[in-house]
């Protein structure tokens, strides 16, 4: 791994204002792409918005080539990851997706694994726990709910993960409850893989009765705070990961833990 900017995209996510989700979407790609970003981290559905009651059916959308030759050009022009989400309509199912563009290369995409109950009656379960690279890190996408399963976290660390990325669509609370609520739990999946962890909510009013609290934060993988934001509007939050922290938790055989994992009890492999 070398250094690495992100760019965690605090972002307002209106529902059924796909074309308009994506043009800011695009824009705020270009800007951070100018101030030196090697990943852009949108939160979980910023391009279709989210919902958790029926709308979503006429909002949700299939993948098609306008997406995909939107964001596949933007990432080869600007040589940058670009991370983005919605509601994806397939084979007559809704799923939480987050596509995945890296420069030069077929995108690819990760399906929410685990849905919360009150969606159960609206969105399917992903069924694959993919690994993605760019910039020399290997990284893993988790949606929002899928943060509080530990052996997710550690099927993609056993798989080679260095970073794992938490796009949330969580609403409710002010900015500093839920900056308190991931800190009960993210700081753990760093520290008990020895991965980096970085997560980021939408912000704001999404104009069909949701509020979120915008806030985007990194973890090292010693388990420590590296930098948090706040923001009701969009706002872009960069921050560089260190290659150094990670050789220093994963050279430390009292801080790594995964090589001493009891693989005959417990044989996670994703």
């Amino acid at each position: 791994m070398k250094p690495v900017t992100l760019c965690l995209a605090i972002v307002t996510c209106p529902c059924d204002r796909f074309e308009d989700n994506l043009r800011t979407c695009k824009d705020m790609i270009r800007t951070a792409a100018k101030t030196g970003a090697d990943m852009v981290i949108f939160p979980e559905m910023n391009l279709t918005g989210y919902v958790t009651d029926q709308r979503v059916s006429f909002f949700s959308r299939p993948v098609d080539s306008h997406l995909v030759q939107s964001l596949s050009r933007l990432s080869d022009e600007l040589n940058l990851a670009i991370l983005a989400g919605l509601a994806e309509k397939a084979d007559g199912r809704i799923y939480g997706s987050h596509l995945v563009f890296t420069p030069h290369t077929p995108w690819g995409k990760y399906q929410k694994l685990h849905i919360a109950p009150n969606e159960q009656d609206l969105f399917s379960p992903g069924a694959q726990i993919p690994l993605f690279m760019h910039a020399g890190v290997r990284f893993g996408i988790q949606l929002c709910y899928d943060a509080h399963f530990p052996e997710l976290s550690t099927a993609m660390a056993l798989n080679g993960a260095d970073l794992i990325v938490f796009p949330h669509a969580s609403p409710r609370g002010t900015d500093t409850d839920k900056f308190r609520s991931w800190m009960r739990h993210l700081p753990a999946r760093a520290f008990d893989n020895g991965v980096f962890v970085a997560a980021v909510n939408q912000a704001g009013d999404n104009g069909a009765g949701l509020a979120f609290p915008g806030l985007s934060l990194a973890i090292g993988p010693d388990g420590k705070l590296i930098s948090r934001s706040f923001s009701d509007d969009n706002h872009l939050h960069f921050v560089t990961l260190d290659p150094e922290d990670l050789a220093h938790v994963r050279s430390h055989r009292m801080r790594y833990f995964l090589p001493y994992r009891r693989k005959d009890l417990f044989p996670v492999t994703g």
